[in-house]
């Protein structure tokens, strides 16, 4: 399937615009787009494509929930997520997006940046870890630094995931009590909590400074988590022209009788069985 009917498939998807999926309706429509990427992962083996795609936005935005989205039907071999930590000594006095180069795509490999390079246009400008004159640096390099990505054959998506402040809130107050997302909330997200338009202006100006016809920003509403998945990854299908990889239809071979071999007598540990 192409990405032009990929495109089509996305508008005639579920409920109408506004209403809130239903989670069976949900399920279905992701269900149909993991065969697709499924389809898409064979040809970027098949063809040996280079693909990388940068998610950025603010804490709650959702980057993580559509990242394994895209992630979880699909092999870690080829999609391989990169979310780098706050950056060492060593790394703090290389060349700016030195550290962020060894985890381009090679041939047959789709790259996804959980924050990218883009953090000096956005939390360490904000929060005071870099200087002034070292963001606009850094916005008047990037486009030529993706320009040289692309040039080398990479097919480079990036996303800014925008969600409302009440949404934002809502969602950073669902993660206080919540021991499975506890983890999500860190003290640079609460001291970034208060610093909306701080945000808001970095993020204006990094993408006018870095929205080029080779690696374009697409901008994508995130207050609905299910529809922004759903929607993120019709579109990152539609940008990636890929064609379903011929295989001949599997067949499971006959199974030798095994009745002539016995289990050694061995207490082997098996694991309380609580449920």
């Amino acid at each position: 399937m192409n990405g032009e009917k990929k495109g089509e498939h996305g508008k005639e998807n579920g409920a109408k615009a506004g209403e809130k999926l239903k989670n069976n309706e949900y399920e279905k429509e992701l269900a149909k787009l993991h065969v697709e990427l499924v389809k898409l992962q064979e040809w970027v083996k098949f063809k040996g494509l280079k693909v990388c795609i940068i998610f950025e936005g603010r804490d709650g935005a959702g980057k993580g929930g559509t990242i394994k989205a895209i992630t979880e039907r699909v092999s870690p071999r080829v999609f391989r997520v990169v979310a780098l930590p706050a950056p060492t000594e060593r790394e703090k006095s290389q060349m700016y997006p030195q550290r962020y180069i060894p985890h381009l795509p090679a041939a047959g490999e789709v790259v996804i940046f959980d924050r990218s390079w883009y953090n000096r246009a956005g939390v360490e400008r904000v929060m005071g870890f870099c200087t002034k004159d070292e963001v606009n640096e850094f916005l008047d390099v990037v486009p030529h630094f993706e320009k040289l990505a692309c040039d080398s054959g990479i097919i480079l998506l990036k996303y800014w995931l925008e969600v409302s402040p009440d949404e934002q809130t809502r969602r950073l107050e669902g993660r206080i009590d919540d021991g499975r997302k506890i983890w999500k909330l860190s003290p640079m997200d609460i001291k970034s909590y208060s610093r909306w338009d701080d945000y808001t202006k970095a993020r204006d100006e990094m993408i006018a400074a870095s929205d080029t016809p080779w690696a374009p920003w697409f901008v994508a509403r995130s207050d609905d988590k299910q529809r922004t998945r759903l929607n993120i990854i019709t579109h990152l299908l539609s940008r990636i022209p890929y064609e379903e990889v011929p295989r001949k239809k599997v067949k499971l071979p006959r199974r030798r009788k095994l009745a002539k071999y016995k289990s050694p007598d061995y207490p082997l540990k098996f694991i309380p069985e609580v449920f």
